[in-house]
């Protein structure tokens, strides 16, 4: 099964690419792996997931964009590469959580992202992952996920 059918089984739908925000590309490839730059909650250019966790968002909001970022980084693989079906790997997440001070469950909202993978990709959707509190990110969003990919030879 491909990889865009299992995102339609799951009752997903890949969005557009976002469109960069600043002084840098969407991803750059170096040989098989596939650098995504950082992912907000937006989709198709709309902010689904705006505020602080442990504030204005709750954990499981927060989960959730989590999985929106993850949507994006699908959408930005597939832009890249033509295909979702060149992941070999996903090799890395990096998760921004957007908090409150002391805030210690970004594990649990990043998981919204891991999940995603794994549901999609299987084996290859497993990663080394870290997920850090953050005081703000960009567009106030309340996640943020950049990640690294390998791709198939």
């Amino acid at each position: 099964m491909s990889i865009e059918a299992k995102l339609a089984e799951l009752g997903l739908t890949l969005p557009n690419p976002p469109a960069v925000a600043g002084s840098y590309v969407p991803y750059v490839r170096t040989g098989n792996l596939l650098y995504v730059a950082g992912q907000i909650s937006a989709l198709n250019g709309v902010m689904t997931h705006v505020g602080q966790v442990g504030k204005e968002q709750t954990v499981e909001a927060a989960y959730e964009s989590a999985k929106v970022c993850a949507l994006n980084t699908l959408a930005v693989i597939k832009a890249a590469t033509g295909s979702l079906d060149s992941i070999k790997q996903i090799v890395l997440v990096t998760g921004f959580v957007n908090a409150v001070s002391g805030f210690a469950d970004s594990p649990a909202v990043i998981n919204g992202a891991s999940d995603l993978f794994g549901k999609v990709l299987g084996d290859a959707g497993k990663h080394a992952r870290a997920a850090v509190a953050a005081a703000g990110l960009p567009k106030g969003s309340t996640v943020e996920i950049q990640v690294i990919v390998e791709l198939k030879a």
